[in-house]
């Protein structure tokens, strides 16, 4: 691990403090009036979620953490847990639903996805940025509908509802961006 100033922290960087690993989601440099500047930081602990902000001057020194990140592809899904395999020594490893949070949704059959491990604990995941899925229920088309930019509800093959434009039908495969659900484009 590297030693880092406390004004050097930036956002997305993990630092090791008060015994733990938390990752920095928010900086602002402030240098008030009367007193030495500080790096004010918003950090998020990667083990149980809470946060913390906190006052780093440029004088103190945080351990910044190298995260591994290794290619998992999706097996299956135990109702309470989904299992991966590692793409290199294929050892199995189960996480547990609410690790993985709404993303869940978006795992399909021999995805690979990328795992941060801290040490040998996982602490995140990585999908892969667009998904295809397919439409299994929205709206009809209401002639003249079409020519304004509106959209209507549709639900697609895992669960997930979507936004789409009122051309997309049932039965139709569209591409959705993992990180917030948003409908990109029909598939190819």
């Amino acid at each position: 691990m590297a030693k880092i100033n406390g004004n050097e922290i930036k956002p997305g960087n993990v630092i090791e403090h008060q015994g733990s690993v938390w990752r920095a989601m928010k900086t602002n440099a402030v240098k008030p009036g009367k007193g030495g500047a500080f790096n004010q930081v918003e950090l998020r602990n990667l083990m149980n979620g809470s946060k913390l902000n906190e006052r780093f001057r440029a004088n103190e020194t945080v351990e910044k953490v190298r995260l591994e990140q290794k290619p998992f592809q999706f097996l299956f899904d135990t109702g309470e847990a989904y299992t991966f395999m590692d793409q290199e020594s294929f050892e199995q490893i189960e996480l547990q639903h609410d690790f993985l949070g709404d993303q869940g949704a978006f795992l399909q059959d021999g995805m690979v996805i990328e795992i941060e491990f801290y040490e040998t604990t996982p602490i995140g995941v990585a999908l892969p940025e667009q998904v295809i899925l397919e439409i299994v229920e929205t709206e009809p088309v209401v002639k003249g509908q079409t020519a304004a930019n509106s959209f209507k509800p549709a639900t697609c093959d895992n669960g997930v509802r979507v936004m789409v434009p009122p051309f997309v039908g049932v039965g139709e495969k569209i591409v959705v961006q993992t990180a917030d659900s948003t409908y990109l484009r029909r598939s190819d």
